[in-house]
């Protein structure tokens, strides 16, 4: 916008230059008229020696009077030529008794001939030679040399040799400076209005990035023009919906979680009383892979809904702690990297993320490496191993709820099939996310991303 306004004005002081210009050079022509037949009127009144005295008195910066007995020769009058003789003659025929010839040549800049090359110095000492101003006035095309002759009564000739004023194309700084002060004020004014458009949008944007971060953010403020206003309300609503949808389905989930809770009780009571021992283990251990399926899925579902506060975060110490748990029961977990400032984040929220992504390493591989690295806009936490991998086909579904790789749901293959998918959760809940990938020498790469 700013570039299309600058454009116009600039368009627009050349229009005004040029017009400006072409009216100028007119004018000059109708006042070398009257200035001519002033001049003839008075000289054919006066003796010989009283024209030799008072000719040189006459002529000025930008014109140069002569006396001769005879014209000098030049080129057929052009049509501008023939309309500066015209007009010169009808005004002599009104203000005298007058019936001689009149004789005008006409160059411009880009043609050549006697008056040229005779006046080459004096059209520089007269402020003519400024190629470049003629062409922004539009007089480019124009005569810039003037050689006038005209034959008094007594047949003896005056010549008047004229070039353009030296101040004929000096700058009008009052024209320009309304232009400027025009142009500053549409430029500020449109900042101004552009700037209270922008505002809202910058805040609609933040607001669109927070509200996977915080569903219960503070609603956005109506300010703006009224469609700003009504983008507003509407993202308010959706704000609203969503978050009544989400608090719903987790008032359900808790519901059905405690209701679960009772007759998984009353079955693990009645386990413990039952005297088959083998039996009984078995029919606790599927109560132990019922509850940790219901309380898989409850994680699932409330995930980016952790009503944990985010607070400053020292990744290595965390990713050091899940290391130490790990070797505590014979993980084998390598760590490398370092993350210099704290990061701005959940800690148990992470430490679960990170936690669920070296258990599915060890699950299938014989150690995890993590590392670590900080580019000051995000931080970047892998976790690899040398397992098996996971075919392409199969990557894009790894986060679906309860889907597992291999077809059988046994604990020690792989639990519910929820682990990615919460870790992918709370990397969201972190305005990062998570991504998988297999490695060239073999193994899987899970791959967080955490802006800061």
């Amino acid at each position: 916008m700013l570039s299309g306004l600058i454009l116009a004005q600039v368009l627009s002081a050349v229009i005004l230059l040029r017009d400006r210009g072409q009216t100028l050079y007119h004018s000059m022509q109708d006042s070398l008229v009257e200035r001519a037949t002033g001049i003839v009127r008075l000289l054919d009144t006066l003796s010989i020696d009283d024209r030799n005295k008072l000719v040189p008195l006459m002529g000025g910066a930008d014109l140069r009077i002569l006396l001769s007995e005879n014209p000098l020769p030049g080129p057929n009058m052009d049509e501008q030529s023939q309309r500066i003789a015209s007009a010169l003659r009808e005004t002599l025929l009104n203000t005298m008794l007058w019936k001689g010839r009149v004789l005008v040549a006409v160059e411009s800049d880009s043609t050549s001939g006697p008056i040229r090359e005779m006046h080459y110095r004096h059209m520089v000492e007269g402020g003519m030679m400024r190629g470049p101003w003629m062409y922004l006035h539009g007089i480019h095309n124009l005569g810039q040399s003037f050689l006038i002759q005209v034959e008094l009564t007594d047949s003896s000739w005056v010549r008047f040799e004229h070039g353009l004023p030296a101040d004929l194309f000096d700058w009008p700084v009052r024209l320009l400076a309304v232009l400027v002060i025009l142009l500053v004020s549409v430029v500020v004014l449109s900042l101004v209005g552009v700037r209270s458009i922008l505002r809202p949008l910058k805040s609609l944007k933040n607001a669109a990035e927070g509200l996977g971060k915080n569903i219960r953010q503070s609603p956005l403020s109506l300010n703006g023009p009224a469609e700003i206003r009504e983008t507003a309300v509407a993202f308010n609503t959706m704000q609203q919906r969503l978050k009544n949808y989400i608090e719903d389905r987790a008032s359900i989930l808790a519901a059905v979680s405690h209701d679960l809770k009772t007759p998984l009780t009353r079955i693990r009571l009645r386990a413990d009383l039952m005297d088959d021992g083998e039996e009984r283990t078995r029919i606790l251990g599927d109560l132990d892979e019922m509850e940790d399926m219901v309380m898989s899925t409850l994680e699932f579902m409330r995930g980016t809904e952790s009503e944990e506060p985010s607070k400053p975060l020292d990744i290595m110490a965390l990713l050091e702690s899940i290391q130490d748990d790990a070797t505590a029961i014979d993980g084998d977990v390598h760590l490398d990297g370092l993350v210099g400032k704290p990061f701005i984040g959940k800690p148990l929220a992470l430490k679960r993320c990170i936690t669920n992504l070296v258990d599915n390493a060890l699950r299938y591989a014989d150690g995890a490496l993590i590392t670590t690295t900080d580019s000051g806009e995000k931080i970047t936490i892998t976790v690899c191993d040398n397992g098996p991998g996971i075919h392409d086909n199969n990557l894009r579904h790894v986060f679906k709820p309860f889907f597992r790789v291999d077809s059988s749901r046994a604990k020690h293959t792989g639990g519910t099939g929820l682990g990615l998918g919460i870790a992918r959760n709370i990397a969201l809940a972190h305005g990062g996310n998570l991504v998988l990938r297999n490695r060239e020498q073999g193994g899987l790469c899970a791959e967080l991303s955490l802006p800061r």
